[in-house]
């Protein structure tokens, strides 16, 4: 058995090998970077991942690993170690391929717990989220407010989604920063809301295919 972990903070890493020690795993692959862990996954084919979704690269970088990984293998089972508890992006990120879903203030036992679940192949979502989940996706929504906006605000949207940050965004798109940062201001203004996490919600809560690949503008 071998497991790949990927986190931007020493401790936590730290902490996981540890608790990966006492589930039994003798081999244990780290890494701060999402980019460094893509290429650990291709040249070392470890059975179980485990990654971070918030990275230095930019808010939910951990999500556009996830849907890269999966273009590429539905198999490895990946679980995602996180601070976020936002319903919105634990439903996110197992729509998109991640077999698991816990916060990093999870005791050591649901930790391990987890670990063995996904490892098995078996889906584990705590009790706490899976109820969060299943009643935000009850709820629903009646209205849209994508409906508004451009086909190139709708592109840049769903990059956000997946966890990337206005450099990147900029770069795929071959435009200028300050572009995408004013396109930006004026999505804030069209939905209503007031802060990046905020768009970066409702790009989560009605991007679930992330349609951005596939746009043209």
């Amino acid at each position: 058995m071998q497991v790949l972990v990927i986190d931007d903070h020493p401790i936590v890493l730290e902490g996981c090998r540890q608790l990966l020690k006492f589930a039994g795993v003798k081999r244990i692959i780290q890494t701060e970077s999402l980019a460094e862990g893509f290429r650990l996954y291709r040249s070392k084919k470890p059975d179980v991942i485990i990654v971070d979704l918030a990275m230095r690269t930019g808010s939910l970088g951990g999500l556009s690993f996830i849907r890269r990984l999966r273009l590429h293998d539905t198999r490895t089972p990946i679980l995602v170690f996180s601070m976020h508890n936002d319903p919105f992006i634990v439903s996110r990120a197992l729509k998109i391929g991640a077999n698991g879903y816990i916060l990093k203030d999870t005791s050591g036992e649901e930790i391990v717990k987890a670990f063995e679940h996904i490892r098995s192949g078996t889906p584990y979502l705590s009790h706490e989220l899976a109820s969060e989940v299943a009643f935000m996706e009850a709820r629903g929504r009646t209205t849209n407010p994508l409906r508004s906006i451009t086909v190139r605000e709708l592109q840049i949207l769903s990059l956000l989604a997946e966890g990337k940050p206005y450099a990147q965004i900029a770069a795929d798109l071959h435009v200028s920063y300050k572009t995408i940062a004013n396109t930006c201001s004026q999505l804030k203004t069209k939905l209503g809301v007031h802060s990046l996490p905020e768009l970066m919600r409702i790009a989560i809560e009605y991007l679930p295919s992330a349609p951005s690949r596939s746009l043209r503008a």
